[in-house]
């Protein structure tokens, strides 16, 4: 569902812009510390309750005041419908869309969002967990079902641990939770292996348009050897499992692992390549997410041209131009970008100064 309107209140040091994005291309320039990513951070926030930058909203609020509220209208097939997101310090969070109350799962599907910006040079050379919730993005998108089966695995994963952790471990009551631990693990498994093997072939050919002859090998790591059964496993591994307190192997462990002529890519590859196989990624998951929901997402992108190359910027942006996807785009200095796109490309161009957004 595309943006049509946007009304940001309290975040950061933006003076409550408001104005109506292009159904395809925004280009937000404006200098260093004026509050470009703040737009973004903004519209992330509208879809997930949260900032892509800090887990803590506190940083995220207009100091000085209690709560952060973004408001919009968004597409639908017949008119624009109303969606708002506010959430208060206190952790208090209010979702209303079309009058209508919506918990974080379904304003999450209601408007997916993918961001490529500094901090998401994680995926390659970050801790696994990042890598997790790249993969369970997609799964989430791809199947209903999916959100049942990761809530399901980590209630019983939770369970587990404190059972491990406070060593009062009932034979009976461990060998319940290891039964659930073992029935959903190895069905959320299941969808995140189907997911990366609808994914790896789009990865690939974007991959090799942005990078050339320079092969990035991805594999899926579910989080135990694949080749034994996860509940041998867990029985080899209960005595540690008790003196550590906390469950060894399963989908918590679960992880991504890029490879480049047979070592780790995070290694390999320079700051311009891991953008590009970010980028790849990133392009390969909404391409993915088209295919299966056949509608578009909305793509926030900080500071495109840094560290790409005019060639490669022209070629990431071609890729955006055929997705038919919703973004918005920062950079310094908009002439870098304004003539990669098409002359019947639906653009607009902003200008931020001193927190206040300005058509161009």
């Amino acid at each position: 569902m595309p943006i049509s309107e946007l009304q940001i209140s309290r975040i950061r040091n933006l003076q409550a812009p408001s104005f109506s994005p292009a159904s395809r291309i925004n280009i937000i320039s404006g200098q260093n510390g004026s509050g470009k990513t703040s737009i973004l951070e903004a519209i992330h926030f509208l879809s997930t309750t949260r900032s892509f930058r800090s887990n803590e909203l506190r940083h995220l609020v207009t100091q000085g005041e209690s709560s952060a509220l973004v408001f919009s209208r968004v597409e639908s097939s017949t008119h624009p419908l109303p969606l708002g997101v506010e959430r208060t310090l206190e952790g208090d969070v209010r979702v209303r869309f079309d009058g209508r109350s919506l918990d974080s799962a379904e304003l999450a599907s209601l408007l997916p969002v993918q961001v490529l910006y500094s901090g998401t040079f994680e995926l390659l050379d970050g801790s696994p967990s990042v890598r997790r919730q790249f993969v369970d993005w997609g799964g989430f998108h791809a199947d209903p079902a999916f959100i049942t089966l990761w809530r399901g695995f980590k209630r019983a994963l939770k369970q587990r641990n404190s059972l491990l952790k406070y060593g009062k471990i009932d034979r009976f009551q461990m060998q319940v939770w290891d039964r659930e631990f073992v029935s959903y693990g190895e069905q959320l498994t299941r969808h995140r292996q189907a997911y990366i093997a609808r994914l790896l072939p789009e990865f690939k050919a974007i991959l090799a348009v942005l990078l050339g002859d320079v092969d990035v090998d991805l594999k899926f790591y579910p989080g135990w050897d694949s080749k034994r059964d996860l509940t041998a496993v867990l029985a080899d591994q209960f005595v540690r499992e008790s003196a550590q307190g906390f469950t060894l192997s399963g989908p918590q462990r679960a992880d991504l692992r890029f490879r480049c002529d047979g070592v780790n890519a995070a290694d390999r590859l320079s700051r311009g390549q891991k953008k590009l196989v970010v980028s790849a990624l990133r392009l390969a998951q909404g391409q993915v997410f088209r295919q299966k929901a056949d509608r578009p997402c909305i793509y926030l992108i900080d500071d495109l041209p840094s560290e790409l190359d005019e060639p490669h910027a022209r070629l990431f942006c071609q890729f955006l131009e055929q997705s038919q996807d919703q973004c918005f785009i920062t950079c310094v200095d908009p002439d870098t970008l304004t003539e990669f796109w098409s002359p019947d490309t639906d653009l607009a161009l902003f200008h931020l100064d001193a927190g206040r957004l300005l058509s161009r």
